[in-house]
């Protein structure tokens, strides 16, 4: 032993303290360096001037719909952004119009940022982790890493609501079978933002199987009744809610967004841009054209049924997790314009990937590490940005194919996730293996018949 271990040894505040420590207050310890890595976060956004330009749409939206103007008339910033969201949004978005510009930044960011523990949390919970480490240590700690995502640095540079429609989505999908309410949060997001509408089409199939199996079974009708169809139904609900909320308030709003903008795909953006990471998107730039047509409706048509059936397959075998991951990867496949802050559903497919690496040992750890390892790096380096890419200069029609490459790495992603989820779904069948369920978070149990 060198001298400097026995010193090391001897000193009552060395590494052993250190580490005795952080086991006996790691939440302490996970909340400091969360303090840090967001107090870094929050600087490295203002030195680069970051605009939060949607969150002054959605304060354009608020005044819209308080002044009583035409919401799909206005234009908002210096790029004349459009409104495009429903008119329940704008409702949602006039609270915004009490505040200035300076403070509504500031409290949005650090809204922000609450949101995403609130995603690290509920997804971990989502896959039962951890079992050793206090929940709240983790979420923290994993919070600290997984702000400097791309879609989460994009999400608050641009001051969007990705990561509150996400946490709306999770709280519902991990609340209790029993819970007459599940659902609510799902028919909320909906009707900020039609997309994740599709969580709800994606319950009510797996409840539908679910339904039709117990029928057979002879359980009657009352049993077929079974909690996922149940949270589908208060879903929609809750979405008819919001519909009919934004028509009495803004009934001509309502009218022609229901009528008309809905329909207007084209009125979000380009659809070849880097920032358009949806299979249109992709497809765009790959056939160098603004509208991929027929080809995109197919690719769309077959992903959305595959990713549905994935979903409702992994729901019905007990794998909430992964139904979760495989739906909200379909959703933002199948969209028409997914932009690279869509994608913050990396952070519950990160802790899934990550939970499945856990899970075991040896050379399968390794091969899940590998896979969290390469998802991780996709999505925090930023990659889809390394392509030319100026707005209304169309340089994304003339990609090659490493630039294709680089800018279409989230639809890469989101397509592996489903071959992840039917690879899962084939070992579970027991075609593929023995059929044993892994002792992991993947998965939890089965709805009860009612």
């Amino acid at each position: 032993m060198t001298a400097l271990e026995l010193e090391q040894s001897a000193d009552p505040r060395g590494p052993g303290l250190r580490r005795g420590f952080v086991h006996r207050h790691p939440t302490a310890m996970a909340a400091l360096a969360c303090l840090v890595s967001f107090a870094a976060f929050w600087t490295a956004q203002r030195l680069a001037h970051v605009t939060m330009i949607d969150l002054m749409v959605y304060r354009a939206e608020g005044w819209t719909a308080r002044n009583g103007a035409d919401l799909y008339d206005m234009v908002a910033t210096s790029a004349h952004l459009p409104n495009t969201y429903p008119p329940f949004a704008a409702l949602l978005f006039t609270p915004l119009t009490l505040f200035g510009i300076p403070t509504m930044r500031t409290l949005a960011t650090a809204g922000n940022l609450l949101l995403l523990v609130a995603v690290v949390q509920l997804s971990l919970r989502l896959v039962g982790r951890p079992r050793r480490l206090p929940r709240p240590a983790a979420a923290l700690a994993l919070s600290a890493l997984l702000v400097w995502c791309e879609p989460v640095w994009t999400t608050l540079r641009y001051g969007q609501i990705n990561l509150l429609l996400a946490v709306l989505v999770l709280w519902d999908l991990t609340r209790k079978d029993t819970n007459r309410w599940a659902g609510i949060g799902i028919g909320i997001a909906a009707g900020i933002k039609l997309t994740p509408a599709l969580f709800a089409v994606f319950l009510a199939v797996a409840g539908a199987v679910r339904g039709w199996q117990l029928l057979r079974s002879g359980a009657g009708a009352r049993a077929a009744w079974n909690p996922w169809l149940r949270q589908a139904a208060v879903a929609t609900l809750t979405f008819l809610g919001t519909v009919l909320l934004g028509a009495l308030v803004l009934p001509r709003d309502a009218l022609r967004f229901w009528t008309e903008i809905v329909f207007a795909a084209d009125r979000v953006g380009e659809v070849e841009i880097t920032a358009n990471q949806s299979l249109r998107g992709v497809l765009a730039r790959l056939l160098h054209t603004h509208d991929p047509g027929m080809a995109w409706l197919v690719a769309a048509g077959l992903t959305a049924v595959l990713g549905l059936a994935l979903a409702a397959g992994a729901l019905l075998r007990g794998q909430r997790a992964w139904a979760a991951v495989a739906c909200a990867a379909t959703a933002l496949l199948v969209s028409p314009i997914s932009w690279s802050h869509h994608w913050v559903w990396c952070v519950p497919a990160l802790i899934l990937l990550g939970s499945e690496a856990l899970a075991r040992t040896g050379s399968a750890a390794r091969r899940r590490w590998a896979a969290t390892a390469a998802m991780g790096l996709l999505f925090c380096s930023f990659a889809l940005w390394w392509v030319p890419h100026r707005w209304h200069q169309h340089e994304e029609l003339h990609q090659n194919g490493v630039q294709m490459l680089l800018s279409g790495g989230y639809p890469i992603a989101g397509l592996a996730l489903l071959a992840l989820t039917a690879a899962r779904l084939w070992r579970l069948s027991g075609r593929g293996g023995r059929g044993s369920r892994p002792a992991d978070g993947g998965g939890t149990p089965a709805p009860p018949a009612a």
